[in-house]
């Protein structure tokens, strides 16, 4: 795939706004078994009080930190990070869901997020990544001090890249992964992607366990992980209401369009399917600021406005998010 954030995350991955008024809260999923470790996470929920701009280390965001949640019966939405990401990549789109009614959780995956990538590669990766997802439902419906603020029974899921990925694992899907190219030569080389770093298919066997919760109801997706879902057979099982964006140029050692084009056209229930016009792979990621728009996940293609896109992507993940497990307080629109 490509590297998201590594570069950029480890000091801003998130622009200015002050636009949202969510409430924000850093919190851990505990170690679990079998050395299932610790899980860093940051929640948006929706606040009463106006949020003024927070710093985080170098960044700037605006939130009431730890603000009480308001409202009961709320719905839950859990974000998953592409390769190299981290929690606050998408965080204008967790703070617009906060707004509109929603608890949002955004995840670090343990050993494969921006700040630790030292398990970031090969099929272990990609088959953790899905019961992380699972874990973290399961901490936020039980065991977190806000689990009586959520609805379990509306709960659902966003992801990018290889957070889409683990998104379809989740809702039943069973990656082929013999169609994973095989691993670079040599990983460090410029050009090398990350989806070309996994490990052979035969020196790695897949697994006969994927973690698929029924818990989540409907999920959002953009530029997934596609190459090893392209068959009928392997998305079969994904039932729920499904949103997929695809990125038109696509680039960045990303998903490919064609790759994306073929799941939404193999997928047994018709997906809402819309391509981002001029976009390509890492225009999904949160806007950056002014002072590092040359970083290489900052650099979208001429002409296209990360902005106005993220206005209208934001809106539209919402308005799904709203029809299919229902805005704060037990709204259905």
């Amino acid at each position: 795939m490509m590297r998201l954030c590594l570069v950029l995350a480890a000091t801003f991955c998130l622009a200015v706004s002050s636009a949202h008024a969510a409430g924000l809260k850093f919190i851990q999923i505990p170690a679990g078994p079998e050395d299932s470790p610790a899980i860093d996470a940051a929640m948006w929920s929706p606040c009463a009080m106006a949020p003024a701009d927070v710093r985080i280390g170098v960044l700037m965001v605006p939130a009431v930190p730890d603000c009480p949640v308001a409202g009961e019966r709320l719905p839950l939405v859990v974000i998953s990070h592409g390769y190299g990401g981290w929690y606050l990549g998408h965080h204008d789109t967790a703070e617009a869901l906060a707004d509109a009614g929603f608890v949002v959780v955004a995840i670090n995956h343990p050993h494969a997020n921006h700040a630790d990538m030292s398990r970031a590669n090969g099929l272990g990766a990609l088959i953790r990544r899905p019961f992380d997802i699972m874990r973290t439902v399961d901490f936020m419906l039980t065991a977190s001090p806000d689990a009586g603020k959520i609805d379990p029974q509306r709960v659902g899921f966003y992801g990018f890249s290889q957070g889409g990925y683990t998104g379809l694992v989740i809702a039943g899907a069973d990656p082929d992964f013999s169609k994973l190219p095989p691993r670079c030569a040599d990983p460090k080389a410029t050009g090398c992607p990350q989806v070309n770093q996994v490990r052979p298919v035969q020196q790695e066997p897949r697994p006969q366990v994927l973690a698929h919760d029924p818990r989540i109801k409907a999920m959002v997706i953009a530029d997934p992980l596609s190459v090893v879902f392209q068959t009928v057979n392997s998305v079969k099982n994904v039932a729920i209401p499904l949103q997929l964006w695809g990125s038109e140029l696509g680039g960045g050692g990303g998903a490919s369009p064609k790759d994306v084009a073929t799941l939404a056209g193999v997928l047994p229930e018709k997906p809402d399917f819309r391509i981002a016009p001029n976009a390509v792979h890492l225009s999904f990621l949160t806007l950056c600021p002014d002072t590092h728009k040359d970083s290489e996940v900052c650099i979208d293609a001429p002409g296209f406005d990360r902005a106005a896109f993220h206005a209208e992507f934001n809106a539209e993940v919402v308005a799904f998010f709203r029809r299919n497990i229902g805005a704060g307080g037990g709204r259905l629109e």
